[in-house]
């Protein structure tokens, strides 16, 4: 059922993929080492403004996205991606379906151990309530008993439980937790009142709350760092490289500084299976 689900929403996503010109230059990664020669397919989840997420037109835009499309130019690649829930990226990296996951992953020492990562960006959970915030969520305690939506199997969902267990643990009641398929599912689900609060990272939160729809009322929590995920230690060598040569000339900073976004790992080191 999984592998059916699997490879009916990557068909899905291919029929709307964003392409680019092939470099006119040699690639610097086999065609051996990739889903398809001289391309970079990349999984991403666009969700998150202003990250990834679609424009109006239906174009892939935001931080991650213009990264990913500079790390194929330096590696003579076509950038590709593949627009697919966040709960099939790591089954499809590993069959294969695409090399590199771009999607902010948070690295935990028991991804590192299933592929490899390189630790690129910071970033932390933050807690978004309703507009006007009618339930004066101003600290974590008074998350307690009330109903807070998630996307389902990420860092985001383990750090909500986490905080869930805490207020158990002090004799507070449980925070009724809702997954969702994504986080665009999950704010839709604040903005109907199915939903006290959100929990996303710090920088979806912002935008939010910047565009004046729901008010980023907790944020900076559990600070970890986001990667980039690869099946092939060979590729990840290459885009470790890229990011070095970004780092070198400014263009990584002023790509971040635009949107706010800090380094996690100057050294692009790669974590991961030998």
């Amino acid at each position: 059922m999984m592998r059916r689900l699997l490879l009916a929403a990557i068909a899905a996503a291919f029929a709307g993929p964003a392409f680019a010109q092939a470099p006119a230059c040699t690639p610097r990664v086999a065609d051996s080492e990739l889903v398809k020669p001289r391309t970079l397919v990349m999984s991403t989840n666009p969700t998150l403004p202003p990250l990834q997420f679609v424009n109006a037109q239906g174009q892939l835009q935001g931080m991650r996205i213009e990264l990913g499309n500079e790390i194929a130019r330096r590696l003579c690649l076509t950038p590709e991606y593949v627009r697919i829930e966040f709960s099939a990226m790591i089954p499809g990296l590993a069959a294969r379906r695409w090399d590199m996951i771009n999607t902010g992953i948070f690295f935990t020492e028991e991804r590192a151990r299933m592929m490899q990562m390189i630790r690129y960006e910071n970033n932390a959970v933050a807690i978004s309530a309703a507009r006007g915030n009618p339930r004066n969520i101003r600290t974590q305690e008074d998350l307690a008993g009330r109903t807070v939506g998630v996307e389902i199997g990420g860092f985001e969902e383990r750090t909500l439980r986490g905080i869930s267990q805490q207020l158990v643990s002090a004799g507070r009641p449980a925070i009724n937790i809702r997954t969702f398929d994504n986080f665009a599912v999950a704010f839709q689900a604040l903005r109907a009142g199915q939903v006290e609060a959100v929990t996303s990272i710090d920088a979806v939160a912002a935008e939010y709350d910047q565009r004046g729809e729901f008010p980023r009322v907790l944020h900076g929590i559990n600070a970890t760092p986001a990667a980039l995920a690869f099946r092939s230690r060979p590729l990840a060598e290459q885009v470790s490289w890229a990011l070095q040569q970004m780092l070198a000339d400014g263009s990584l900073e002023r790509l971040f500084n635009q949107y706010g976004v800090q380094i996690a790992d100057r050294a692009f080191a790669i974590f991961g299976p030998q």
